[in-house]
């Protein structure tokens, strides 16, 4: 019985030991052979060289060439309002009025004593001629003259101060005010602004500076007319630098003949620069951005250590330019011709196995219009 027990485990520990022995030299066999990692899917794109006339680009905000909220001069009681809101208006054109019952009045006394005073002075020349009177009552009679003259041009002053009128040519806004309302003075009454042509104000960083000059061209965008581009010119340059930003504050003018622009708008410029610069263009999904250095994967035909040709990878560091749309300019780092992939780059390495899979690419446009704008 007891040579059964020993001759079952004797055989048992030997099955175990030939499965044991088994296991390890497949182990041995696979790990005898080279680790290859699965091949990588990636999109790719051939390098092209453009040439790209470079441009500035900044936010900016519309301003009227001519923009007031027009005030009261004096004190009064609104009697009349000549103009609708919104309307077009020129310059010199009544906009609305005071009442004028008590300076009409006055007006009218004035120019009674004003009357007066001319026959006394006719009077007293001709006694003076005759020497009839002495000449400091001629004297007199002229200042009282002066006088009464002084008296009524101050009161058709006052008159024309009832009266609001267009500074210059443009479009009102909402009135502030309305008829039989009280008004004192420095009250706002009316916005009155200039809005063909109109002005676009933006910043550029210092180092940008010696770029620009009066003349430019530039490009004008805005959210609201996303089919519209607006041409302009540079008008003005501050002489200052800004010290908390040093950002320079230039001015351009842009026409607006529709007056679709209004002042106050947020709009995008770009300032067209004069050099055009060769560079290779890419689509901007082929950058895998790092904070030590920008860098794309050329795709091209490696060997491995056993000496078999292979698809793999090649990282390439670059210098990057302006960039448009989904593309983006490559001032340094990739040649004409090379093929670069275009997605998947974030999985991507030195001598990485690659498989090129082109049936749907990103999106490679320099003025792209997405579905949803």
């Amino acid at each position: 019985m007891l040579k059964k027990f020993i001759i079952a485990i004797a055989g048992f520990v030997f099955v175990v030991g030939l499965l044991g022995f088994i296991k390890f030299a497949q182990i041995k066999e696979m790990s005898s052979q080279p680790h290859v990692m699965p091949a990588s899917a990636v999109t790719t794109v051939e390098a092209v060289q453009e040439t790209w006339r470079p441009v500035l680009s900044a936010i900016a905000t519309l301003a009227p060439v001519e923009g007031v909220t027009l005030g009261a001069d004096a004190d009064g009681t609104i009697s009349h309002i000549a103009v609708e809101n919104g309307a077009a208006v020129k310059a010199g054109d009544l906009l609305l009025e005071f009442d004028t019952t008590v300076e009409a009045a006055q007006l009218a006394a004035a120019e009674a004593r004003l009357a007066i005073a001319r026959l006394d002075r006719d009077r007293a020349v001709e006694l003076r001629e005759k020497n009839t009177i002495s000449q400091a009552e001629l004297d007199q009679a002229n200042a009282l003259l002066n006088q009464a003259v002084a008296e009524s041009a101050a009161l058709r002053a006052q008159l024309d101060k009832k009266k609001v009128r267009a500074p210059f040519a443009g479009r009102v806004g909402i009135r502030l005010v309305n008829v039989g309302q009280f008004v004192p003075r420095g009250s706002p009454l009316m916005p009155l602004q200039q809005l063909n042509p109109i002005y676009v104000n933006f910043t550029i960083p210092q180092r940008n500076l010696q770029q620009l000059s009066v003349g430019q061209d530039t490009e004008v965008t805005v959210d609201a007319f996303k089919d519209r581009v607006f041409t302009g010119k540079i008008v003005a340059i501050n002489p200052e630098i800004d010290p908390s930003s040093r950002n320079v504050s230039v001015q351009a003018l842009i026409e607006n003949p529709d007056e679709v622009l209004r002042a106050g708008m947020f709009v995008h410029v770009a300032v067209q620069l004069p050099e055009d610069k060769p560079a290779v263009v890419l689509p901007a999904t082929a950058i895998a951005y790092a904070s030590y250095g920008n860098s794309v994967y050329i795709i091209e035909n490696m060997k491995g250590p056993d000496g078999v040709e292979y698809l793999g990878s090649r990282q390439q560091f670059v210098k990057l330019g302006a960039t448009r749309g989904d593309q983006v300019a490559v001032i340094e780092g990739v040649k004409p011709g090379e093929i670069v992939a275009t997605s998947g780059v974030f999985k991507l390495r030195n001598g990485a196995h690659v498989q090129i899979n082109n049936e749907k690419l990103p999106s490679n446009s320099p003025d792209p219009k997405p579905a949803n704008t």
